[in-house]
């Protein structure tokens, strides 16, 4: 039995949709509301129960306090162990993502997976292409002002993090053991972004940037956390494209990041 965590969010409600229909697959969300859905709330930890599951395909528990991810993650983990899970595949952050903010997190896990009794296999996913959309869309006067500076972003379609994401929680024994950089082969910045909307990019700063966050009702982590986005964005540290592992893993040719984007400022 292969059960997936988190399918009511962005990435796993893309893999549930391609594994809903299999009687060998649970999808784990908080308020289960349809067949084939089980309660999975990694806050209440006593609640956690995933006996008969042979793969765990853990996503990746929501943004918030370093303190708040890590105890979701391991109340996950410790609930495995528990139950004999046979492998757990877990979506983690691209290597080059350590100057952000939430990385600490990740890299909690995977430890805390390496020093554990199962067998893993971890998912180091790239940002989305669509988080592009959401950082720097092009505003009502045509102008695109995100705080990218003349950094890039290899940003990695949404789709294609789950289509590997299914491949590898379907067959985990081929891949134990293994951490696998998934990040897009085409690094963006705002020059590409602008002319792919017919905008033109005139970048701010990343203190207007934070004025701009920091309005009633933002939680208090995002605003430092989309603000580090930047940073490391223009800092130039998250422009290294795929070696090949994407188009390996991937049963065809990667969507382009552009194309994602585009789509995502449409919705």
């Amino acid at each position: 039995m292969l059960l997936i965590t988190g399918t009511s969010g962005a990435l796993g409600s893309l893999i549930a949709r391609q594994l809903a229909d299999r009687p060998d697959v649970l999808l784990g969300t908080r308020e289960p509301d349809g067949p084939g859905q089980v309660r999975v709330d990694f806050d209440d930890p006593e609640s956690l129960d995933f006996s008969g599951v042979d793969t765990l395909l853990l996503i990746s528990a929501g943004y918030g306090e370093d303190d708040q991810v890590i105890a979701r993650h391991g109340a996950a983990i410790t609930a495995a162990e528990r139950a004999g899970v046979g492998h757990v595949v877990y979506t983690s952050l691209a290597g080059a993502g350590d100057h952000l903010p939430y990385a600490l997190p990740h890299r909690w896990t995977e430890r805390r997976l390496r020093e554990s009794s199962l067998t893993w296999t971890v998912l180091r996913n790239g940002l989305y292409a669509e988080l592009l959309a959401a950082l720097a869309p092009p505003g009502p006067d045509g102008l695109i002002t995100a705080p990218l500076g003349e950094g890039r972003l290899a940003a990695v379609a949404r789709e294609d993090l789950a289509d590997v994401a299914v491949r590898v929680a379907l067959a985990p024994h081929e891949h134990a053991g293994q951490v696998y950089e998934l990040v897009g082969d085409q690094p963006l910045g705002g020059a590409e972004l602008a002319a792919a909307t017919g905008a033109r990019y005139a970048p701010g700063t990343l203190a207007e940037a934070r004025a701009a966050l920091s309005g009633p009702g933002s939680p208090a982590y995002q605003v430092p956390m989309l603000v580090a986005t930047y940073s490391t964005i223009a800092a130039d540290f998250l422009a290294t494209p795929d070696t090949g592992t994407l188009r390996h893993l991937l049963p065809h040719t990667p969507r382009p990041a552009l194309t994602a984007y585009k789509s995502a400022l449409s919705t």
